[in-house]
């Protein structure tokens, strides 16, 4: 009896774990637009497109659609590099 439920849980287990999702942002661009796509009964999906260079270039493309830019949180914006700090000699 057991046995047979601990198969069971586990079964149930491997049915309740969902797939994992790839990565959404493409890195090598610093903007995305989000699109939002409605679906019947309120089952919609969503994507990213990570092509766009400027904020201005998406919102072009995304106007008159169900979407959003945002800057993309994986591009390695060019920081500067931190000032070189000398010890001094006392």
């Amino acid at each position: 009896m057991r046995k047979a439920l601990l198969t069971v849980i586990a079964i149930a287990t491997l049915q309740a774990a969902t797939p994992a999702s790839a990565q959404r942002y493409d890195p090598r661009y610093p903007v995305c637009m989000h699109v939002y796509t409605g679906g019947f009964r309120g089952g919609g999906s969503d994507w990213f497109d990570c092509s766009f260079t400027s904020l201005e270039q998406c919102r072009a493309t995304a106007s008159g659609l169900s979407a959003s830019c945002d800057l993309n949180p994986y591009y390695a914006y060019d920081q500067p590099q931190p000032r070189r700090r000398y010890k001094q000699a006392y």
